[in-house]
């Protein structure tokens, strides 16, 4: 008889790892793991098997990828897939994991709204997703006026300089995720956020999740010729510079956020005026100045940005079948409620001094 669960997970930039099994009672039974990974010695793919079977089915993908470490002889090479794999894979046959496949996606193209607004929304979204009553969702966000949107953790006085704030008429508000400052004029970056079941990333690592969850955006970007990569944690970059960089927030009803800002044509003269970026900031990026952080896309490209945003619709588009779709009426109600009580208020933007 064949197994009753059957799961599959791709590593990302590595292998096929399959788990077939059964569960009897509360615990996994009949493991058998395989792939086109290389594992050597051959018996050790025993000892992955028999580490697995006796696990309790409801337990965390943490605890399954120890059970197997634990019993893995000393010397054993696991090459193309690891522990934590072999667990994402026996989690999906589970269906308390899920892959891409599992879900109806849609797609909300840029629209603009005041960038509290924009804020705002990450937060309804991702809960809206989170309690079932949205499909995942991916939506580009545009706006009109400049801004500077600073990360949950970072202190307003230590990343604001209020004079070239007041110099330029800079919106400043706060977000929900951790993560970096972003200065945003019209039309000068890319912006997206990623709604998403936490599920989808159930026994990756957050360092982990950030690539995996940005794979479609790579290839958009190398179907324009341009060889984007992740530098660890969130730093989106070419042999240019870095273009971007990469938030989250999880939620507590199961719902996340995965946001993503880009540069497009941004005013290195400016953004050095309104952020306070400090010597500290950049001592590990191996440069000096700030200006030289940033490598936008106009240039590596010769594109619009319109043009840009179109090759990453449709590439997200034809990866996952996202159907185009927009923001509801209560969606929007929400956010504008949040905007009075959160996301636009002095507590919130200060909340870190």
């Amino acid at each position: 008889m064949a197994p009753q669960f059957h799961g599959e997970y791709k590593v990302h930039g590595g292998k096929l790892v399959v788990a077939d099994f059964d569960v009897a009672g509360s615990v996994l039974t009949g493991v058998s793991i395989s792939g086109d990974f290389f594992l050597e010695p051959d018996e050790a793919l025993t000892a992955i098997n028999d580490a697995l079977n006796g696990c309790d089915a409801a337990a965390p993908a943490a605890a399954l990828a120890d059970a197997i470490d634990a019993a893995l002889p000393v010397g054993v090479v696991l090459f193309g897939f690891s522990s934590q794999s072999v667990a994402i894979a026996v989690r999906r046959g589970l269906a308390l994991a899920t892959s891409w496949s599992d879900h109806q996606w849609d797609i909300i193209g840029p629209a603009v709204l005041p960038t509290e607004v924009n804020v705002a929304l990450d937060e309804v979204l991702a809960e809206e997703v989170g309690a079932g009553r949205r499909n995942p969702t991916l939506r580009f966000w545009d706006w009109r006026e400049p801004s500077v949107v600073i990360g949950s953790f970072q202190s307003l006085r230590n990343e604001i300089d209020p004079l070239g704030v007041d110099e330029f008429g800079i919106k400043v508000v706060r977000r929900i995720s951790g993560g970096g400052a972003m200065f945003m004029e019209a039309g000068n970056c890319i912006t997206y956020s990623l709604y998403l079941p936490q599920s989808l990333v159930d026994g990756l690592s957050f360092a982990d999740s950030y690539p995996f969850l940005d794979s479609w955006v790579m290839a958009a970007l190398e179907s324009l010729g341009i060889k984007a990569f992740y530098v660890p944690l969130n730093d989106i970059a070419t042999e240019q510079g870095k273009i971007g960089g990469a938030a989250q927030k999880r939620l507590a009803n199961g719902g996340m956020v995965h946001h993503v800002t880009m540069s497009y044509d941004i005013d290195a003269d400016k953004m050095v005026k309104v952020l306070r970026i400090g010597k500290e900031k950049l001592s590990d990026k191996g440069t000096t100045s700030a200006k030289k952080r940033v490598d936008p896309l106009r240039r590596q490209t010769g594109l619009a940005r319109s043009d840009i945003i179109e090759r990453m619709m449709a590439t997200f588009t034809a990866r996952y079948g996202a159907l185009p779709a927009e923001l509801t009426e209560n969606e929007l109600a929400q956010a504008q409620a949040l905007v009075g009580s959160k996301f636009g208020t002095e507590p919130w933007l200060a909340r870190v001094p």
